[in-house]
C-alpha cells in the first residue's frame, strides 16, 4: 500500500512490530492528550498541568501548558529523596588525564546547588542565558544542573569552535555570565579555552558581566581579567545550597545553536517539561535502560546527543551516565572503546559510526580490543550520521550485541525513527533501515510538489504536525526564520531536510541530508548508497562521496577513501575494483569512476562528514574549515589528490576558522 497525504506510515501492519508499539504509536497519534499525559507523568511536577495540548498557534505548539517543573530537581534531587543518593551518577573516565571520578547524586546536588548559588549572588535569575564552554568534564554537567536548577537558560558551546564562532554564539544569546573551563586536552595538544575566549570576549558587542572560570587540576592554570573573571573554586567557596525553581513546562531549558551558523547563528530553543518527560522515558522505551544499569554515550556536551543522554536522559531516569574524554583510537590506543565497558560494566552504548569506523580501521584483527572482557553490554546504539553495513556487520561481531541504528536531530532533542527495546520491537531490522516512527512522529515521504513518494522511492522526510514534546520549540529570537525554514516548504509538515524513503512494513530509510544527494544527469543519487558500496570492499576503512561539476551530466560523484591499516594492495588496484562495484551494484546510471585515497577525511568531532566542503574545494572554491572538523590538516593532502583527479586546480588552500 502507498502512504498518501491522509494517512501515515504506521497502518501498514509489519510482522516485526509488536502489538504494544502498535497500539502506542497508534494512540500518540490520535489520542495525543491522553497518550502524553502517561509520558508526562514519568517526572515530577510542582504543579500538575492545565492542558496537555495547545495547538493553537501551530507550528509553535506547546505541550503540558501551565505544569511548573524543574530539570535539576528531576535530574538529582528526586533520587535523593528516594534514598539513592549514593548511587554513582556519573562517571568520568579520561585517559587524556589518566583519571577516573566517580561522583554519587549526593556529590552532584552538593556541587549544583552551591554553584547554583554562586550564580544567583551574581545577579542570576530565571530566564538568564548563561553561556557555557567546557571540554566532556563533570563540571560541564554541573554548570548545566546549576543553570537549570535557578530557571536560567544555558547555552553549552563546543569546546573546539575557535574565537569567530564563539563571538557569533556571545552576541546572539547575550549571556549575563559565562562559564568556561582554562582548557581542554587533546592527545597532542591543549587548547587555551582561556585565550579564545578571551579573544572572543574582545570582539563581542555585549559583554557578559562576570565569567567564572574553572582551572583544570595539574594543568598550568590561565591568568584571570580582574573586574570579570571568577574562579570556579571562588565561587563555591562563598556560595550557599540553592533551591530549585520551579518553571512553566514550555520554559525554555536550553540554546543549542546548530553547527555551521557563525554569520546567522540558528540557536534551537528547547523547552523544559516536554523535553525531560520525553528523555525519561526514552531510557527504558528506545534503548531499554534499567535504574541499575550502567549507559554510557560517547560524545560530547556540545552536541544535542550529549545534552540529551549523557545529561537529562540518564540523570532523569537515576541511571549512571558514563563520560569519555578520549578518542577512539589514539588515547593510546584502538582498545579504549572495549576497556570502558569492561571498566565500567557498561551495558548500554550509544556511539556514532565514524568512531566505530575507526576502530576498525586501526585495529581489524582487534589486537588491542580482545584484551578486555565486554560481556556487560547488551546493546550497541548507533546515530548521528549514516552507517554502512559492513562497519555495522563487524561492530555487532566483535561485541556481540544486536547494533541499531536510529535516526534524530539537533531539532527534535530524540528520535523521530529508532528500533524499541521497551516496545519488542524485532532487533534485526531491515538492512540500512533507521527504524521505526517513534511515537507522536507522522512521518510521510514526499516529493518536491508535495505529493506522497511511492514505496521505496527516494524523497524529503517530512512529519506531519503537531510535533510531540520535546522538540524544539521556536529559534532563539527568530520566530520568522523558525517557520521560513522548517515549515513553508511542506505546508502542514515538518521539513527534516533529510532525504530517505520507506518500505511496505513502515521502516523508514535515512539516506543523506538532501544536500547530500547528487543530481547525475536527471538521476537523484544518495551519497550514502555508494558509500555503502565503497566500504564494503575489504581495503576500504572509510569514505566520502561526494559531487563535482561536470560538464555533460552536471555532476558526477567523486570517492575519497581511506585504506586499511596494514593494506598493501597497489592503489591502481582497488581503484579499479571500486569502480567495477560500483557499477555491478548502482549501475552505469552513477557515472562512477573517479575514486582515490587519502589520509584522512573532514569529520566533525560528531562523526559527520563535510561533504560540502569537500565539494566546494573541488569546485575551487574558498573553504572555512570549521572549528568543529576534527583534524583540520586532512584539507591539505585532499586538495592535492583532488588535483590530480583535475579538480580544484585553482582552488585556494584552505583556511582555519579564527
Amino acid at each position: 500500500m502507498v502512504p498518501n497525504r491522509n494517512k501515515s506510515l504506521h497502518v501498514n501492519q509489519n510482522v516485526n512490530n509488536t502489538e504494544n508499539y502498535e497500539e502506542a504509536y497508534r494512540r500518540s497519534l490520535e489520542d495525543p492528550e491522553g497518550f502524553w499525559a502517561e509520558v508526562g507523568a514519568v517526572v515530577d511536577w510542582y504543579k500538575p498541568w492545565d492542558k496537555v495540548l495547545d495547538n493553537g498557534a501551530q507550528p509553535l505548539t506547546e505541550w503540558f501548558v501551565g505544569g511548573q517543573i524543574n530539570a535539576c530537581y528531576n535530574a538529582v534531587d528526586r533520587h535523593i529523596k528516594a534514598g539513592k543518593g549514593k548511587k554513582v551518577a556519573l562517571i568520568h573516565d579520561s585517559p587524556v588525564t589518566k583519571s577516573v571520578t566517580k561522583i554519587t547524586y549526593d556529590d552532584l546536588y552538593e556541587k549544583v546547588s552551591l554553584l547554583a548559588g554562586a550564580l544567583a549572588n551574581l545577579g542570576v535569575v530565571k530566564g538568564d542565558r548563561i553561556l557555557i564552554y567546557m571540554p566532556l568534564i563533570p563540571e560541564a554537567i554541573i554548570s548545566m544542573l546549576a543553570v537549570a536548577r535557578i530557571g536560567a537558560i544555558h547555552s553549552v558551546v563546543f569546546g573546539g569552535f575557535a574565537a569567530r564562532e564563539l563571538c557569533a554564539r556571545i552576541n546572539h544569546a547575550t549571556p549575563k555570565v559565562i562559564i568556561a573551563a582554562n582548557c581542554g586536552i587533546e592527545p597532542n595538544k591543549i587548547v587555551r579555552y582561556k585565550d579564545i575566549l578571551n579573544t572572543a570576549l574582545d570582539r563581542v558587542t555585549e559583554k557578559p558581566e562576570h565569567c567564572i572560570i574553572y582551572q583544570r587540576p595539574n594543568m598550568k592554570p590561565s591568568p584571570l581579567t580582574p573586574g570579570i573573571d571568577i574562579l570556579w573554586s571562588d565561587a563555591l567557596s562563598t556560595a550557599k545550597h540553592h533551591p530549585c525553581v520551579p518553571v512553566e513546562a514550555n520554559h525554555p531549558l536550553y540554546i543549542l545553536y546548530t553547527s555551521g551558523t557563525t554569520d546567522k547563528p540558528k540557536g534551537i530553543v528547547r523547552p523544559t517539561g516536554g523535553h525531560i518527560a520525553t528523555l525519561c522515558w526514552t531510557m527504558s522505551c528506545i534503548y531499554g535502560m534499567t535504574e541499575d544499569d550502567v549507559w554510557w554515550t560517547a560524545s560530547d556536551m556540545g552536541w544535542v546527543v550529549g545534552h540529551s543522554y549523557i545529561c537529562y536522559g540518564p540523570l532523569c531516569a537515576g541511571i549512571t551516565s558514563v563520560m569519555y574524554e578520549g578518542k577512539p583510537d589514539r588515547t593510546p590506543d584502538p582498545g579504549q572503546y572495549f576497556r570502558v565497558i569492561q571498566d565500567h560494566k557498561v551495558n548500554g552504548l550509544f556511539t556514532a559510526p565514524t568512531a566505530l569506523r575507526v576502530i576498525r580501521r586501526e585495529d581489524p584483527d582487534l589486537e588491542y580490543g580482545s584484551k578486555y572482557n565486554t560481556k556487560s553490554l547488551r546493546t550497541l546504539f548507533v546515530a548521528g550520521e549514516h552507517c554502512d553495513h559492513e562497519t555495522l556487520a563487524w561492530a555487532g561481531k566483535v561485541l556481540n550485541v544486536p547494533v541499531l541504528n536510529h535516526w534524530w536531530q539537533t531539532e527534535t532533542g530524540h528520535s523521530i525513527t529508532a528500533t524499541c527495546l521497551g516496545f519488542g520491537h524485532n532487533l534485526k531490522p531491515p538492512m540500512f533501515s533507521a527504524g521505526m516512527p517513534f511515537p507522536g512522529y507522522d512521518v510521510r515521504i514526499l516529493k518536491e510538489d508535495g505529493s506522497p513518494c511511492q514505496l521505496l522511492e527516494l524523497g524529503r522526510i517530512v512529519v506531519k504536525l503537531p510535533l510531540p514534546p520535546g522538540v524544539m520549540s521556536c529559534l532563539y529570537n527568530a520566530p520568522e526564520r523558525f517557520i521560513n525554514t522548517y515549515f513553508n516548504n511542506f505546508i502542514g509538515y515538518y521539513d527534516t531536510m533529510d532525504a530517505g524513503y520507506t518500505d511496505e512494513n513502515g521502516y523508514i530509510y535515512v539516506t543523506a541530508r538532501d544536500d547530500d544527494v547528487i543530481n547525475v544527469a536527471g538521476h537523484r543519487l544518495s551519497t550514502s548508497a555508494l558509500e555503502d558500496v565503497i566500504l564494503s570492499h575489504p581495503d576500504v576503512g572509510d569514505a566520502a562521496v561526494f559531487g563535482v561539476p561536470e560538464t555533460t551530466k552536471g555532476e558526477i560523484p567523486l570517492c575519497l577513501y581511506i585504506k586499511n591499516k596494514n593494506c598493501s594492495k597497489k592503489e591502481e588496484h582497488i581503484n579499479n575494483e571500486i569502480v567495477q562495484n560500483v557499477r555491478d551494484l548502482i549501475g552505469p546510471i552513477a557515472s562512477f569512476h573517479l575514486c582515490a585515497p587519502v589520509q584522512g577525511l573532514p569529520r566533525t568531532r560528531s562523526g559527520k562528514t563535510a561533504r560540502k566542503s569537500l565539494s566546494n574545494l573541488a569546485s575551487g572554491k574558498k573553504v572555512i574549515i570549521s572549528g568543529t572538523i576534527e583534524d583540520p590538516s586532512v584539507y591539505l593532502d585532499i586538495k592535492l589528490v583532488l588535483q590530480k583527479l583535475g579538480y580544484a586546480k585553482n582552488a585556494p588552500d584552505p583556511e582555519i576558522e579564527k
